[in-house]
């Protein structure tokens, strides 16, 4: 992370609760990406295992992560904090998450304009390329910040 960004990032993580409930933790940023951590946790399982495995994660907290994550995409390419409210937000669940592994979510900035980013994402629970789910979003900026 280019230290730039450092007190960016840790400022966006300590603003929003839900995301020290969760759990949420830094997993990666560059130019116009970002990724965070959803570890597995039992107060995160919607749907326990009858024999004692472990259950599945629940869909709203991966909503939740990806939701996070898009607005990180868009403050690591503006490179700067900014308030922002989520506009739209899309996510496809492909598959369940694997039981007791961390989810990453990712997400890239494909478009930005003065008022609204449009963003794409992913998460996973370990290959990029057998995804968990998929995400399309905007987040649109608020109270007069621009990108």
């Amino acid at each position: 992370m280019t230290p730039i960004l450092k007190p960016v990032v840790d400022g966006f993580l300590r603003f929003l609760p839900h995301v020290k409930a969760l759990g949420i933790g830094f997993h990666g940023i560059g130019d116009n990406w970002a990724e965070l951590a959803l570890p597995y946790a039992e107060h995160l399982v919607a749907y326990p295992g009858d024999d004692g495995t472990p259950g599945i994660i629940a869909s709203g907290a991966i909503f939740s992560l990806m939701d996070t994550v898009g607005g990180m995409s868009v403050v690591a390419k503006s490179k700067r904090m900014v308030r922002q409210a989520t506009l739209d937000l899309r996510i496809d669940y492909l598959r369940p998450a694997e039981p007791g592994k961390t989810v990453i979510g990712r997400a890239e900035v494909t478009k930005l304009t003065r008022a609204v980013a449009f963003v794409k994402g992913i998460a996973h629970d370990g290959d990029p390329d057998d995804p968990v789910a998929l995400m399309t979003a905007s987040y649109m900026f608020t109270a007069g910040a621009k990108a």
